[in-house]
């Protein structure tokens, strides 16, 4: 359980975050979860597919970043695609939370921008980044998005890209070496010929591979955005 903040960041959870309650938790494939945010202070909130939330884990100083999947500014309504892996805070957190449950979010604020992108839209990355996919899908549904991810367990990814209707999906799960890399590299060639635009999400060193495979193909730098979400040992990288 995460511990009650203290009188200073009490003071800054107020003036910063916005206050919202969990309305409904969805038990997807394996370790997932659809979170469903909600409050007034939501309401008249602009948001764009690709911006992050913050929410507090106990204190303002601690906090794990989320990609909303929609957000109704109408409503004041907010759903996150939670991915329990490991022990830390942020799985925690998704695994035990509870409709009911009050929480802090600071945000949304910008972390990648597509919407400027030409063309179809390529999304490389892993479990952390399928959310994204959806995101940037249902933010215009004449665009094609087709997501690329390297994932532990391709049953679950499989099933949970399929609940949100993403029909352009290839899966390749992790390897020792990381081999499978080779195989999602190999997708570039196809895909920037076609005029796709990449995002590139998810671990640090796949993202430093890919825009290297990009950048050796000759894509333009226009039609590149990239994010790191984490890499090995390290929190705190969006």
């Amino acid at each position: 359980m995460a511990k009650a903040p203290g009188k200073i960041g009490q003071a800054l959870i107020r003036l910063l975050m916005k206050r919202a309650t969990v309305t409904a938790t969805e038990p997807l494939a394996g370790p997932f979860r659809l979170i469903t945010l909600e409050g007034p202070a939501l309401e008249g909130v602009g948001w764009t597919p690709g911006q992050k939330i913050q929410i507090a884990m106990g204190s303002a100083f601690t906090a794990r970043t989320y990609t909303p999947i929609e957000w109704n500014p109408v409503t004041g309504r907010a759903c996150i695609l939670g991915y329990v892996h490991g022990d830390g805070p942020g799985s925690a957190w998704v695994r035990g939370v509870a409709p009911g449950d009050v929480c802090d979010i600071f945000g949304p604020r910008s972390s990648l921008d597509a919407s400027r992108m030409a063309g179809s839209l390529a999304v490389f990355g892993d479990e952390t980044s399928i959310g994204l996919a959806h995101a940037l899908a249902y933010q215009d549904r004449g665009r094609s998005v087709t997501g690329v991810f390297e994932v532990g367990d391709a049953e679950s990814s499989c099933l949970v890209a399929e609940q949100l209707g993403l029909d352009r999906v290839a899966l390749f799960s992790r390897s020792a070496g990381d081999a499978h890399l080779e195989e999602m590299e190999a997708r570039l060639d196809g895909l920037a010929a076609s005029g796709a635009s990449f995002v590139l999400t998810g671990k640090v060193g796949t993202i430093q591979r890919l825009r290297q495979g990009l950048k050796r193909l000759g894509v333009p730098g226009s039609r590149i955005a990239a994010k790191a979400y984490w890499a090995p040992g390290k929190t705190g990288l969006d």
